[in-house]
């Protein structure tokens, strides 16, 4: 059996980064983390683009106009939904997530899902570089991942 995998290597990767403004003090950390993983992976900080977004909701815009753009191998997608006292949440969290799919599957590249959806102002805390790991991290070493492994088709 031939079994294909992608490598943890990101040299020569060009990555967008999406990143919502809203929960700054959460999505800061998130994208601190992509970059220290796509560094610590052997990327250049030159090679990735930052495009910063009003919330969650308009991230999958920006993603899919920067997938299809040409210029980048991936793009991760990093936010935090902080669920509150009304359904918003449940909206915002679901549309992104599948905008973010949306994109990934009409650009033919990687668009990674690192927003957070949490209960608790904690939660995402825990998530952003604390008990939990970085899950900016973990969505930039995806992107790194499927890179890697879609040039094998």
């Amino acid at each position: 059996m031939k079994v294909l995998e992608g490598q943890l290597l990101a040299q020569g990767q060009k990555i967008g980064i999406v990143a919502s403004r809203f929960n700054d003090f959460i999505v800061s950390h998130l994208v601190a983390g992509a970059e220290d993983c796509f560094v610590r992976h052997g990327g250049n900080t030159e090679d990735l683009t930052l495009a910063f977004v009003p919330g969650a909701f308009e991230i999958p815009l920006i993603a899919q106009k920067m997938a299809e753009s040409g210029k980048f191998d991936a793009v991760v997608c990093v936010g935090a939904i902080i669920r509150g006292a009304t359904p918003h949440f449940d909206m915002v969290a679901n549309e992104s997530a599948k905008g973010i799919a949306a994109a990934s599957m009409k650009s033919g590249i990687p668009v990674t899902n690192g927003i957070l959806t949490t209960d608790s102002i904690e939660q995402a805390v825990e998530r952003a570089g604390t008990k939990a790991g970085n899950k900016g991290a973990d969505a930039m070493i995806s992107a790194i991942e499927m890179i890697n492994l879609a040039k094998q088709f």
